[in-house]
């Protein structure tokens, strides 16, 4: 078989690989904090549950592209660490079996080393899947790949909430079989990883730099400036993101049932525009995608302020996905565009490093504040709320405007931008008609 016709094939094993991974992530993202509430966490082990996690992740992965380089293998790298990753989640489905004290300690253990399992070889498969995918059709590509994995996701989620309404009060029940799943759907995306193909690749000294060596460079490196934004902006959201879910369960006494609709509803709207964003993309630029998208960043929790009502909840949340899609997968694409294929697994090691400790340094700072900040229309969570919205707000209007495209693309006025995405007034564009 020619190199193509094992890139086709790898692709679909990738996506095979992806709808089990998918589906992992439909029985596990959204109810983690749950489970730990359900454990009884108290705010500030919330906190912990994301920052730990993220934490050790990011710090693990400044050796992520040396071992890479070392064993010269990016598809060793990816089944191995993915096979403990699933492993992991044995023990912690069965922790109300397994412990009779300190529950959330092990929960937090477990889910800290499934993480760290989970993102050592992300640079590697970041790498690897540029190297299947052609620049020019990227934003399509992953728009495409995105939106059919979100189906998954989506079904996963409302499965797992199914069955937590099912088991009632014996929710840690319910739990432990969502977790179940979790834990085969994890082994058998795996098992198809473990069929990619790998075109090679030559990494010489010359590409080689330091992680220092990239901060250093953050005054006169558009990538590094990048890395920052980003960075400051998962700050920013970390400081509210772990806490939705406890204010919803704890502080509105919502149901598993009524939780999981709100919670999936980001979701179903990526979904939905996840295929309009990269389409956008590949015409005008990620930056320009970014820019747009980080003007309504800033709005998302601060909306929560205004009402608890579960319909106005549910268009907060479709709001977010849909503004979230963009900014998500722009900010995946970037990276593509703007660094070499040799260095490609590096910088993004060290685009984790950065965004993972920030990540925790929000949730660490958002647990004390979550109960130290005077309530606002009665509750302490909205008040953190409004401090995240305001910070994305600062760093956006602070950081974005030093960061430049590094492809040519067409111009167009961010308001037109928005009218086309939100499909009020489509543009033309050479090469596009009605995007």
């Amino acid at each position: 078989m020619d190199k193509k016709g094992k890139i086709r094939q790898s692709l679909r094993n990738s996506f095979i690989d992806g709808a089990f991974c998918s589906a992992f992530i439909g029985f596990t993202e959204q109810y983690i904090t749950p489970f730990a509430v359900a454990l009884n966490a108290t705010t500030g082990q919330i906190g912990m549950l994301t920052a730990f996690p993220n934490l050790i992740a990011s710090l693990i992965q400044l050796k992520s592209a040396d071992v890479t380089e070392h064993l010269k293998s990016r598809i060793r790298i990816i089944t191995i660490f993915v096979f403990f990753h699933a492993l992991m989640f044995l023990p912690i489905a069965l922790i109300p079996l397994l412990f009779r004290g300190n529950k959330v300690f092990w929960l937090i253990i477990f889910v800290t080393m499934a993480a760290s399992f989970n993102a050592f070889p992300g640079p590697a498969w970041t790498s690897l899947m540029s190297d299947h995918i052609p620049r020019r059709s990227r934003g399509r590509y992953f728009g495409w790949r995105n939106r059919l994995l979100g189906v998954i996701t989506i079904t996963c989620a409302f499965l797992a909430g199914f069955i937590l309404n099912i088991f009632g009060k014996d929710k840690l029940t319910g739990f432990m079989v969502i977790l179940g799943l979790a834990f085969a759907a994890r082994f058998t995306s795996w098992y198809f990883l473990k069929k990619m193909y790998e075109p090679p690749i030559k990494v010489t000294r010359e590409h080689y730099f330091s992680f220092w060596d990239f901060v250093k460079r953050v005054r006169e490196s558009n990538f590094a400036k990048f890395v920052f934004y980003v960075a400051s902006i998962s700050f920013a959201v970390n400081l509210s993101g772990p806490f939705f879910a406890v204010y919803m369960l704890r502080d509105l006494n919502l149901s598993y049932a009524t939780y999981t609709v709100i919670a999936i509803s980001p979701t179903i709207a990526t979904l939905l525009t996840m295929g309009i964003w990269g389409r956008h993309a590949d015409v005008v630029g990620n930056m320009k995608i970014i820019r747009l998208t980080s003007f309504f960043i800033p709005l998302v929790p601060v909306l929560w302020l205004f009402g608890h009502n579960v319909a106005y909840l549910v268009i907060i949340q479709v709001f977010a996905g849909f503004v979230w899609a963009g900014y998500n997968l722009s900010v995946f694409n970037f990276v593509y565009d703007a660094v070499m294929p040799e260095k490609r697994t590096r910088c993004v090691a060290y685009l984790n490093v950065i965004n993972g400790t920030s990540i925790c340094a929000g949730a660490l700072l958002g647990g004390v504040l979550a109960v130290n900040l005077p309530p606002v229309f009665g509750y302490r969570l909205l008040a953190l709320f409004a401090l995240s919205g305001l910070l994305r707000a600062i760093f956006s209007m602070s950081i974005l405007p030093r960061i430049k495209e590094v492809r040519r693309v067409e111009r167009i006025k961010s308001l037109d931008l928005f009218f086309s995405v939100t499909r009020i007034r489509p543009i033309e564009v050479e090469g596009e008609k009605d995007i």
